[in-house]
């Protein structure tokens, strides 16, 4: 199954980069992460998505080192805006910031351009007609292909769009996470926008790779999320396992009965779970040409949605960062 994006055909599961720099445990060594993007490509991911926080840029000089040697045969997508230092976050989507960030990147990466470039948060402090403006310039030179923005409500998406065409709008989607069913889902589609679904098996919650009781590794970004806390977690559990009894009804890994229900909420929607786990990203995009019928997608819609799910999917120091409408 393939999809439009950024002017382009690719497949509908893309991969996320973000797991070999940063988040999720210690990252892989790095010769591990350049043997899995170089996998990736030879199962036939088209399509990586990267942004500079992601390890302070590592996810980026990774995917420099690892494909560019094959570029012409991937889109590759990165972000900016999103300023951490130490414990406190900022947004930064300045004209001035952006063009910084672009070069950056475009030396982490080792390319001369980018496919797709996203504003990763809004920024409340600058006029979003600045920032795309910013964008539409690196546009008309070629360092960037299009743009895109992440986590941002329909009224800005629709602002932004005015302004200059966008691409792409990524957010987190899955199961358990809906919040682009209030507003993003039907704008994209009715302005024939591209979503683009982060954390499509609930990281990691729906892809059966975490148990009761739960263990995560140091420094594992989960263990600040509060579905993942010692209160909502068992609780979240009883659900998953009713959930995994449906993946194997059907015969499929529950991550890929995952990335089969996000993919089949429209024909604009793009999924890019992220894995270090080589037999996992193999099974991962084998899910773009799955079929499932109607009365299985119920029954996953049915037993995990925003009612069924304990805790909301953020900590309030990220809640304060998003724009995407909530719950």
């Amino acid at each position: 199954m393939t999809r439009d994006l950024a002017g382009r055909r690719v497949n509908a599961i893309g991969l996320g980069c973000m797991n070999v720099a940063w988040a999720y445990g210690s990252p892989p060594p790095r010769e591990d992460a350049v043997r899995l993007f170089r996998q990736a490509l030879d199962l036939g991911y088209d399509h990586f998505d990267t942004a500079n926080i992601y390890g302070k840029g590592v996810s980026e000089e990774i995917l420099g080192d690892a494909i560019m040697d094959r570029r012409d045969e991937f889109l590759l997508a990165t972000k900016t805006g999103i300023v951490v230092d130490g414990p406190r976050r900022g947004i930064d989507c300045s004209p001035e910031a952006m063009r910084a960030s672009i070069e950056a990147s475009l030396k982490r990466l080792n390319t001369d351009h980018i496919d797709l470039f996203y504003m990763h948060r809004f920024d409340p402090k600058v006029p979003i007609a600045d920032s795309v403006g910013a964008l539409a310039e690196a546009i008309a030179v070629g360092k960037i292909g299009a743009y895109g923005v992440s986590e941002w409500s329909s009224a800005h998406i629709r602002e932004a769009h005015e302004a200059y065409p966008m691409a792409a709008v990524q957010a987190e989607y899955s199961p358990w996470t809906r919040n682009v069913e209030l507003g993003v889902l039907e704008t994209t589609r009715e302005l024939g926008i591209a979503l683009v679904a982060f954390s499509p098996v609930a990281r990691g919650a729906l892809a059966g790779a975490l148990g009761d009781p739960l263990v995560l590794a140091e420094k594992d970004l989960r263990a600040t999320h509060p579905r993942f806390s010692r209160e909502n977690w068992p609780r979240n559990m009883d659900m998953i396992r009713a959930f995994n009894a449906v993946a194997e009804d059907a015969g499929i890994t529950p991550a890929q009965l995952s990335l089969a229900w996000v993919l089949s909420r429209g024909d604009h929607v793009h999924a890019i779970p992220g894995t270090v786990n080589s037999d996992h990203m193999a099974q991962n995009i084998a899910a773009r040409d799955l079929a499932l019928d109607d009365a299985v997608l119920e029954r996953v819609g049915a037993i995990v949605n925003q009612q069924t799910v304990s805790g909301h999917r953020y900590p309030d120091v990220m809640r304060a960062t998003i724009d995407t409408e909530d719950f």
